[in-house]
């Protein structure tokens, strides 16, 4: 998330205009040629692990983006009553316009699905919001409205300079709910970015698969964003229907488009037509680790009263602060920004008096999206490298980027695009991990809604210390001290551009 947008509201979300891609011709059907496969099933799949998913919580980390892709891909085609989808970004380029095709084809289908987004990332396209919305079993809500969609840009500064407090206070929440048996939750938002898709500028991302019993409190948690009312329908927030409503054929560009070998490769059809032996493989895997020792927790919508103004923390502010302060070795995090207030930096420098070792990786200058963090990180680095804990930034042409990099992508460009840090998870003296939404900024801790799963799991613990261990190497990350940062690495522009950012208040970042 750059919080620069926050400000320039320059992130769109037209659904599934095709308007500006590359889309086909009136009399190429490039869609004749995939059939959905009928003879499978989420229930089918899930048959023989039912007993197990009444009793426990399987948990898979979805490391790479290419994986998480196919995973949500195969789960559209093969839901069967429902689709409930949270994000903070859904946005309009080839992902999303892919993802909306699957759920329109599972809509088709008869399946459920409801598309809550937040306010704050949808930029006008209210007409293709309302299409998309115009099918009978898709239902879209819009979170906090009132800052953003349908509003001109004084009607826009308006709200900021009246009600900041309520403007600013957003859903960062992502989960993305198949049948109410499976969830996946994590750091990723719907955009190309997040799925190693881009051909500019990816992210180092992190998301985490449930199955069974844990998967009611998220389900529990999306019904109370759904129902609150800071949620509203999207048909609400208009005066009028677009005309093309009632036009069946309105949703055949968007078909077109996602069924385009150009936009939607061939190669990762077959790995999505693949999954079922691919899901049967998992579930006799180590890596699918089963649990009673796991909790979903999530901010309520509204996130806290406001009587502390623009502090006041929430549920998954709580709940991290109690990990570190019972953390008795060793605290490892990756988060994207790091912008720490007194609270935080003395969290730290008590856990470091205690003997727990902590380490930190977040972005670079040279690899962060969000300069405005980046800025007041770096005002505040010297005195929480003082605190004891060691900083780690991660570096744009990371050698992990070729493992983790959509292989598809790789096979496309003769170039290795950059990668930015966007997972947000925390391990905890080597057997408790957390996987989330949160990152560690104030923002986060007192005005975005966020949810965060924690898993008292050695074997997940282990499995994701192995891959920040590779990223915490100087081939992967600088290590930052009091006499060395790599600011330099970046131009002059960027690092003037950084520090004119420095007025910006460290609350709203």
């Amino acid at each position: 998330m750059n919080t620069k947008q926050y400000y320039l509201f320059f992130f769109t979300l037209l659904i599934f205009s095709c308007k500006e891609k590359n889309t086909t011709t009136a009399n190429t059907n490039y869609c004749q040629n995939i059939q959905r496969d009928s003879s499978t099933s989420l229930s089918s799949a899930l048959e023989e692990i039912q007993p197990l998913m009444k009793e426990k919580t399987g948990v898979y980390v979805l490391e790479d983006g290419g994986s998480a892709m196919v995973t949500r891909a195969w789960l559209c085609e093969n839901a069967e009553k429902s689709i409930d989808i949270q994000y903070f970004i859904f946005s309009t380029d080839n992902i999303g316009l892919i993802a909306c095709d699957y759920l329109v084809r599972a809509a088709d289908r008869g399946v459920k699905v409801r598309l809550l987004i937040d306010d704050i990332m949808v930029d006008a396209g209210f007409n293709d919001i309302l299409t998309l919305d115009s099918h009978e079993n898709i239902d879209i809500k819009i979170y906090n409205p009132g800052v953003n969609l349908g509003k001109n840009l004084f009607q826009k500064i308006g709200k900021f300079a009246t009600d900041f407090r309520s403007a600013n206070q957003r859903m960062h929440n992502k989960t993305f709910i198949v049948d109410d048996q499976i969830v996946i939750t994590g750091g990723r938002n719907i955009a190309d970015e997040y799925f190693d898709y881009d051909h500019e500028y990816n992210f180092r991302d992190r998301d985490i698969l449930l199955l069974g019993k844990e998967t009611k409190k998220a389900n529990a948690s999306f019904a109370t964003f759904w129902e609150s009312n800071l949620s509203i329908s999207a048909t609400k927030l208009v005066k009028e229907l677009p005309k093309n409503i009632a036009d069946t054929n309105r949703f055949s560009k968007l078909h077109e488009y996602a069924c385009n070998p150009e936009n939607f490769w061939p190669q990762v059809r077959s790995k999505i037509k693949k999954l079922p032996q691919t899901f049967k493989d998992l579930k006799n895997s180590d890596n699918l680790v089963w649990t009673d020792s796991i909790s979903f927790v999530s901010d309520f919508p509204g996130k806290n009263d406001g009587e502390s103004g623009l502090g006041g923390g929430g549920i998954t502010t709580s709940k991290l602060i109690k990990l570190v302060k019972k953390a008795k070795s060793t605290v490892d995090i990756q988060t994207p920004y790091l912008i720490t207030s007194e609270l935080s930096k003395n969290l730290f420098k008590e856990a470091v008096k205690r003997g727990v070792k902590v380490r930190i990786l977040t972005n670079s200058l040279a690899s962060t999206d969000n300069v405005e963090a980046f800025s007041s990180y770096q005002t505040d680095r010297k005195e929480l490298l003082q605190t004891g804990i060691r900083i780690f930034e991660f570096r744009p042409d990371a050698a992990e980027r070729v493992k983790i990099m959509t292989g598809e992508l790789q096979e496309e460009l003769d170039y290795k695009p950059i990668f930015g840090l966007h997972a947000k998870s925390m391990v905890i003296d080597g057997k408790t991990t957390v996987i989330g939404t949160f990152n560690l900024d104030p923002r986060s801790a007192n005005l975005n809604t966020e949810c965060i799963t924690i898993i008292h799991s050695k074997k997940i613990a282990d499995n994701v210390l192995k891959g920040m261990e590779e990223e915490f190497k100087p081939e992967n990350s600088w290590e930052t001290t009091l006499n060395f940062n790599p600011d330099s690495k970046v131009s002059v522009y960027k690092r003037v551009k950084t520090w004119t950012r420095k007025v910006l208040p460290k609350d709203i970042l």
